[in-house]
């Protein structure tokens, strides 16, 4: 007789790519995932996985039963969800990839409350910079902060995001403060390594312009971009949430060189094909409660014309959706 939690084992092996990988995403060890595997094949007769010390491989049976297993086991997620939202509770389980920034000064402080609120959600938070395949990986939704790129995902905004350029007092004193474009080609920079291109993309009455400078230092962390530059190495183009408390602090000041960053957003975005669960909307309609329209971090300053907000499109479910970014 097949048992759910070997089905369960099956699918989560293969879209993790290793026994040990699913083992962390179940919260198993590996012996008891590997023990549902064979389990799962003695049951059906049939070899699922060809096991090498270097990699897993499906067999052809294996191919054959993923299809179909892993609609069951996403129909008895929806099951259970169903049940949930019957009784006016959340429960189960979900699994969130995040920026580390964004999650530490952000994130977490907004979900504490509402995980203590719902006993019987099973939050698993992944901090981690690098761009992710939030269905690969196993994610329910991964938040974000930038353009939407992937099409195979269905976003909602959680905020705009505004950035600015900022430099230390310091360095500004000793380099010169920049009022141009052209001028500020002449100093140092400190740019996000996931961006690709070492370069900032601002925009002005006549449209984009892209200002290439040399580079103090190139990192996948607002952290340490923001640290960067509070030390002196040079201007960075930074998010308000990041940036905001070292600007009013005054260790950080705006480089104002008469051009704005391309409007951005901060959004949550899940598999296309799969129904958002209770769980995840609710998730998000904390995280949005939480950070406020305008967001909270951007209440110690005004936009100015130039920093109007623009429309942009955001695919719902439902279809794309004009929405202020």
């Amino acid at each position: 007789m097949l048992k759910l939690e070997g089905v369960a084992s099956f699918v989560t092996v293969v879209e993790a790519g290793s026994i040990t990988e699913a083992a962390r995403r179940l919260n198993l060890s590996k012996s008891v995932v590997s023990d549902r595997l064979v389990e799962l094949e003695k049951a059906l007769g049939a070899t699922l996985l060809r096991r090498t010390t270097r990699k897993l491989t499906l067999t052809e049976d294996g191919a054959s039963f993923l299809d179909r297993a892993t609609r069951i086991m996403r129909e008895v997620q929806e099951a259970s969800t169903d049940v949930a939202e019957r009784r006016g509770r959340l429960a189960g389980a979900l699994r969130i990839s995040a920026p580390v920034t964004f999650g530490r000064m952000h994130l977490g402080p907004a979900l504490y409350p509402f995980l203590a609120s719902h006993p019987e959600l099973e939050l698993t938070l992944d901090l981690n910079d690098r761009r992710v395949d939030a269905a690969a990986d196993g994610y329910d939704a991964v938040v974000r902060h930038g353009p939407l790129e992937d099409s195979r995902l269905v976003a909602w905004q959680l905020a705009p995001s505004r950035r600015l350029l900022v430099a230390s007092p310091a360095y500004l004193r000793e380099k010169g403060r920049p009022a141009s474009a052209e001028q500020l080609r002449q100093h140092r920079g400190i740019f996000y390594l996931n961006r690709g291109a070492a370069d900032w993309r601002l925009q002005g009455k006549d449209g984009t312009e892209v200002v290439r400078a040399p580079i103090a230092l190139r990192v996948n962390n607002g952290d340490m971009m923001c640290d960067a530059a509070e030390a002196g190495l040079g201007i960075a183009l930074l998010p308000t949430f990041i940036a905001g408390p070292s600007i009013r602090r005054g260790t950080l000041v705006v480089v104002d060189v008469g051009l704005q960053a391309i409007p951005e957003s901060i959004y949550i975005a899940h598999p296309e094909g799969r129904r958002a669960s209770a769980r995840l909307r609710a998730f998000a309609e904390c995280v949005r409660a939480a950070i406020g329209s305008p967001p909270y971090w951007d209440a110690w300053s005004t936009p100015g014309p130039a920093e109007a907000p623009v429309s942009a499109i955001v695919h719902d479910e439902n279809g794309p959706l004009q929405r202020q970014l």
